[in-house]
């Protein structure tokens, strides 16, 4: 498995995250942003523009989610860390967030927030494009925003998380929708919500719920048939 022509993750859609806020700067539009993929620091600076929160809106999405303290979630494609570190607080010391990108640059400035904050429960993981590198039952929740349309071989990454979570574990997809938007990738490079659940329903997975309070993305969480 590859991903789509991006050297990390976050050279695809960290820019998109911010694009908004960056484009008068980096680029003419969002679609031309989201091609942007030689500057880390600007990346991290997109990810993290409180702008962003407007539209991500990152405690609704927390509150949504009603993360237990204790659990084990793994952020794929973490970037940053605007939601993994966010996890850490509600998971809690008992819990482990397990923060997997393919950036090293991304995931030492997440470590660095990390210890600036005092938390001790993110795991920050470089991994190959094609695996996770999860154990076989060692997670309650996967969990994607803006992520899962670039990962090329989808169906063997399907597979490999399957594995990953626990009897009871659940798979969020958060991703842009499939129209015209102000951020985000070319229309062309989505995914459409039902083609997503259909893909998943094939793996065995079932929609459990839906959050529609998110302007440009949707919102699904599943959990194994």
């Amino acid at each position: 498995m590859r991903l789509v022509d991006c050297t990390a993750w976050f050279a695809c859609w960290v820019v998109v995250s911010g694009a908004a806020s960056v484009q008068a700067q980096t680029a003419q539009s969002p679609h031309e942003a989201h091609d942007l993929h030689a500057d880390p620091a600007a990346y991290i600076a997109a990810l993290e523009d409180p702008k962003r929160d407007a539209w991500q809106k990152p405690r609704e999405v927390i509150d949504a989610l009603d993360l237990r303290p204790g659990e084990r979630i793994a952020d794929i494609g973490a970037g940053s860390g605007y939601f993994a570190l966010r996890f850490a607080h509600h998971v809690g010391a008992d819990g482990r967030v397990f923060a997997i990108d393919v950036s090293q640059e991304m995931l030492a400035h997440l470590e660095r927030q990390a210890k600036t904050a005092g938390l001790t429960n993110v795991e920050a993981r470089r991994v190959p494009p094609d695996d996770p590198q999860l154990a076989d039952g060692s997670i309650d929740r996967a969990f994607f925003c803006d992520v899962w349309h670039h990962v090329a071989d989808q169906e063997d990454y399907l597979d490999k998380l399957k594995r990953a979570l626990r009897p009871a574990g659940q798979l969020v997809m958060i991703d842009f929708q499939k129209r015209e938007l102000p951020v985000g990738p070319p229309v062309s490079m989505k995914i459409a919500r039902e083609d997503l659940i259909a893909q998943l329903e094939r793996h065995g997975f079932r929609l459990a719920r839906e959050h529609t309070f998110l302007p440009y993305q949707y919102f699904l969480v599943f959990e194994l048939r």
